[in-house]
């Protein structure tokens, strides 16, 4: 039997079809525009291979993904086209109630994309473990991070310095951070190396990234943590290895000591704190933060029943 649309209801479906194809011919070029216009400094730009492997994965999971996607949309289209006002071809049956074939196509076809990207995930999980050491016929450089309020402490305790919102290695060398926090759980990332990963107070986590290639790329606190979270931002410089050993060598050559009494006084929260290095570190200060051996953070703080965080002046800022 065949079946005829009027004007009152399948107009608006011919209508609705026309838009969608008119939309997705002219806006699908500016969202793709749009979307990677910002990805020269994000994952999809990687610096390093950890980056390279998980802007892969990315890569891979979106083909996987639109698979469903393409069909789905282009079926959508050509239902409310087939299906027109005008279309006296149009099969009409009612009394149809269900396919073994159709039903087998509807669930195969999600059931091996969860099983494709399942599997990626399973094996990237594994491959890409943070604390699984980089491939690499080079030591690891040691570095040793701090999330304070709200600004990051750069510890080298192999070279015995430490930097402010800086951190400085060099280009094609594995580095193997170790992580805690001061106060408040926070997140480390430095998207186009990869990897982002906690770092918690009275713990410490492990993450093995390298660059690639020399430049300045950005590191960003990936959790929300109190009013200074949107400047809690460090500058991560990958330099050659000269130039990495002149860095060292000026870093030893000035700058405060990195004491019990100089890291009390990072504590109190303060934002836009200037990069800056420290010539000496006293030994094992990592894990007297990480132990609690030397006091937290401050934090938010409590007025009149609520969290409020306090923008205290750090001594760094005057």
């Amino acid at each position: 039997m065949r079946r005829s649309f009027d004007d009152s209801t399948s107009g608006p479906l011919a209508r609705l079809a026309s838009c969608c194809a008119r939309a997705c011919s002219v806006g699908a070029p500016l969202l793709l525009s749009a979307a990677l216009s910002g990805c020269d400094r994000g994952v999809l730009d990687p610096a390093g291979p950890v980056g390279a492997d998980e802007r892969t994965i990315l890569l891979d999971s979106l083909a996987i993904m639109l698979a469903i996607v393409i069909p789905t949309i282009v079926c959508t289209l050509a239902f409310a086209w087939w299906y027109r006002a005008g279309n006296t071809r149009a099969a009409y049956t009612p009394n149809w109630a269900e396919s073994g074939k159709l039903e087998l196509l509807v669930w195969s076809i999600p059931a091996l994309v969860v099983l494709f990207v399942g599997s990626i995930a399973w094996i990237s999980a594994h491959d890409l473990d943070p604390a699984e050491p980089l491939r690499s016929d080079v030591k690891p450089l040691e570095v040793e991070v701090v999330a304070l309020d709200w600004k990051w402490l750069f510890i080298y305790p192999d070279l015995g310095i430490a930097s402010m919102n800086q951190l400085v290695t060099p280009v094609g060398v594995p580095v193997h951070f170790r992580l805690t926090a001061a106060s408040v759980f926070n997140v480390f990332w430095v998207p186009q190396l990869g990897s982002m990963i906690y770092a918690m107070n009275g713990m410490v986590t492990q993450l093995n990234l390298a660059a690639d290639r020399t430049g300045t790329f950005l590191g960003v606190a990936a959790h929300f943590n109190g009013d200074g979270f949107p400047d809690m931002t460090f500058e991560t410089n990958v330099v050659s290895a000269e130039d990495f050993s002149r860095w060292v060598a000026s870093a030893r050559a000035e700058g405060p000591a990195l004491d019990e009494t100089a890291y009390r006084a990072l504590l109190p929260q303060s934002a836009r704190v200037p990069a800056r290095t420290y010539r000496t570190v006293s030994p094992h200060l990592f894990e007297e933060i990480a132990s609690r051996h030397l006091p937290p953070g401050d934090g938010p703080q409590v007025t009149e029943g609520r969290a409020e965080p306090v923008a205290a002046a750090s001594p760094l800022d005057q």
